[in-house]
């Protein structure tokens, strides 16, 4: 018998735990969701694993297999769950009997995954996730805690809500999923296009929020990030002929490859053409312009493609100067071929303003400012004081960063567009 664990012992085992969890928690909902139907309910036998794990493997040691320890006590919890609650009883009854049926014997080390099922799983799994009976929070928190394998306080920091907040939206989309009668099976040939969009939207989603916050007082949250490029990566494993999955994954590896860059000592935000590219990540860089190749050989160019070709014009330019911004004008114009959007045309004015011609980027600025769908967007007042700046206007550029700056709801890039407006008074004094 194992005595206490010294304090040093106890947390390499906590360590442990945390690592099994984080690389295999999709694997074991994904195969308890196969088996029992029910993603929510697979969930709930997945953590409830957990914790037994959390109890035990401090005082008892760790199993040889992990994993494997965990899938046989998920299943052992979920048959107990399934018996002491009448509901469940009623709806899972023969489910428990094959759980039951299930277990490997003699013991947990003895359980396995079916390897060859395991991809399809979790790729069902992700599907699942996103399906489009969720709103896209549930989506996303249901794709984090479910797929990603991350807590709720995890995820509750990294979007800056409270616990309470991240389990409501957890438990209400399972919920959905269950009265809606969701079960767990992979689309259809005739929605699988509409449902990988969901996921790959989920997951840049995600990205996004960690790349530029949108509240508090950071600029960027890596973590989140770097599981958004995790998830983008266990997608085109799972999805490997799909040219949009390894388009978002190749946008996400450049886009990051920016953020040693992006803050100064200080924790200051640096903006792109300020940047020192010496500091950017290159083998990153190198992953992403490969994989981009990879997803032009694979298919047709969808958004995700093309706006990792735009982020590789700006990879492949050793100084700011060096950026061929008429390549980025016309990799906007690919991309509103696909369909209008006002972002991406506020992105082109950019684009356009930077290859030369500020006056004709404004004139498409001041047009988007009567969309309804841009009121509150604070990047719009941002890029018109830009345009302003270029063109001369300091004093009208100066305040459309100050009312850039009171829409934003982040504090650094607050920061910055305050600094920009008294910098525009000073030039216009």
């Amino acid at each position: 018998m194992l005595g206490q664990p010294m304090p040093s012992e106890s947390n390499a085992t906590d360590r442990t735990i945390e690592a099994v969890w984080r690389i295999d928690s999709a694997k074991l909902v994904a195969t308890l969701s196969r088996q029992v139907g029910d993603v929510g309910l697979a969930e709930d036998m997945a953590q409830d694993a957990l914790v037994v794990a959390l109890e035990q493997w401090p005082e008892q040691g760790i199993p040889d297999s992990p994993t494997a320890w965990l899938l046989t006590t998920a299943r052992n919890r979920g048959i107990d769950r399934i018996r002491r609650d009448r509901t469940l009883r009623e709806k899972y009854g023969e489910i428990a009997v094959e759980l039951g049926r299930a277990e490997p014997e003699p013991g947990p080390e003895r359980a396995v995954f079916d390897e060859d099922r395991i991809g399809d799983d979790v790729l069902t799994l992700l599907f699942t996730a996103c399906h489009p009976a969720l709103t896209v929070d549930s989506q996303v928190a249901l794709t984090l805690k479910a797929v990603g394998g991350l807590s709720t306080p995890e995820i509750a920091r990294a979007f800056l809500v409270s616990d309470a907040t991240i389990a409501q939206r957890v438990v209400r989309a399972k919920r959905t999923l269950s009265e809606s009668g969701v079960g767990f099976a992979p689309p259809g040939d005739d929605e699988l296009s509409e449902r990988l969009r969901a996921v790959l939207g989920v997951i840049y989603l995600i990205f996004n929020e960690g790349y530029a916050a949108t509240s508090g007082e950071s600029w960027m949250r890596t973590d989140l990030s770097a599981e958004a490029l995790r998830l983008g990566r266990v997608l085109v494993g799972l999805a490997p002929e799909e040219p949009e999955a390894h388009g978002l994954v190749a946008l996400m590896e450049i886009q990051a490859s920016r953020f040693p860059a992006r803050t100064d000592g200080e924790g200051r935000v640096v903006l792109l053409m300020d940047q020192d590219r010496a500091r950017w990540d290159r083998l990153l860089i190198r992953l992403g312009l490969e994989r981009l190749e990879l997803a032009e050989a694979l298919g047709p160019a969808g958004p995700y493609l093309l706006q990792a070709r735009i982020a590789a014009c700006h990879a492949r330019a050793a100084r700011p100067e060096d950026t061929d911004w008429h390549e980025i004008v016309a990799g906007y114009d690919a991309l509103l071929e696909l369909g209008p959007n006002p972002v991406t045309e506020l992105n082109r004015a950019v684009a356009v303003g930077m290859a030369g011609d500020p006056a004709a980027a404004l004139a498409t600025v001041d047009d988007l400012g009567s969309d309804r769908r841009m009121s509150g967007y604070h990047l719009l007042p941002s890029v018109r004081g830009e345009l302003l700046a270029k063109l001369g206007r300091f004093d009208e550029a100066a305040g459309e960063f100050e009312r850039a700056a009171e829409m934003t709801g982040n504090d650094r890039e607050r920061q910055v567009l305050e600094a920009k407006a008294a910098e525009m008074k000073e030039i216009s004094s």
